[in-house]
Formats: structure tokens, C-alpha cells, sequence
């Protein structure tokens, strides 16, 4: 993979240049993330904040987390997509919702860790070896 890479909301309101590779990508089944994905997980990436600029105006809403934990989300106010989460404590990362555009090496998707197990759907099968937690590590 070569960066940066561009990648866009649905609507192309939002946009962002992602200048570095992501330091972790999730795959994660808590049932929060897989109402947000309609699908048996949700694909999240964990970005330096130093390594992506965005453009576009973003809306944002909060709830706590299961842990206790702030989860702020900033979504686009045209087609409604999640941009990214972060935690206003830490504002050295985000979790980055990733959604490239034009990328030919589709590897960036590949998670390297599955999150909340616990929650995972039955039917859903992790690939043999590939690291997984119960919860977040």
C-alpha cells in the first residue's frame, strides 16, 4: 500500500488523506459496532491523528461506553455516515471508520485482531490463528 490514501463519507462531503498505514485494524462484533455496520462486524482502524486531515463540516454525538469510557462519533450531516469515533481524553488516535476510494490493494481492510468475541454472532467464523479477544484488549 502506498500513502497517502483518499477515501470519502458516501455522499463525498467528507473527505480525508490518510498519510501514514493505520496502526491496528480491528474487526470488531460488539453489537454497537455491528448495528453501525449492518454486518457480523465492524471494520475500524486505529490512526495517528498527527496522519489524517480531513475536509468537510462533521456533526458529532456521544454516549458512554459499556467500560465507562467517552465515544464521541463524528458523522457527515449529508448521507449520515460515521467518520471516525475518539476519546476526548486521548486525543493522540481516533478509530477511524475506514472507507477508501480508488484503492487497487484492498490489504488495508484486512483486520489484525477481532474485538468483543463475546458478542460475536454464532454463524461467524475467525480465521484460524488470527488473534481475538472477549472484549477490548
Amino acid at each position: 500500500m502506498t500513502y497517502p490514501i483518499k477515501g470519502s463519507c458516501q455522499c463525498g462531503n467528507i473527505t480525508y488523506t490518510l498519510k501514514a498505514k493505520p496502526k491496528k485494524v480491528m474487526a470488531c462484533h460488539c453489537q454497537e459496532c455491528r448495528k453501525l455496520s449492518t454486518s457480523a462486524f465492524s471494520i475500524t482502524t486505529v490512526v495517528e491523528s498527527k496522519d489524517i486531515e480531513f475536509s468537510g463540516t462533521l456533526d458529532e454525538w456521544v454516549r458512554i461506553a459499556d467500560s465507562g469510557k467517552k465515544n464521541h462519533a463524528k458523522f457527515c450531516t449529508g448521507c449520515g455516515n460515521r467518520v471516525y469515533h475518539y476519546n476526548p481524553d486521548d486525543l493522540s488516535s481516533i478509530r477511524l471508520k475506514l472507507q477508501p476510494v480508488n484503492v487497487t490493494d484492498d490489504t488495508i481492510f484486512q483486520p489484525s485482531v477481532h474485538v468483543w468475541v463475546s458478542e460475536k454472532l454464532s454463524w461467524f467464523v475467525i480465521p484460524e490463528g488470527m488473534p481475538s479477544f472477549p472484549g477490548q484488549p
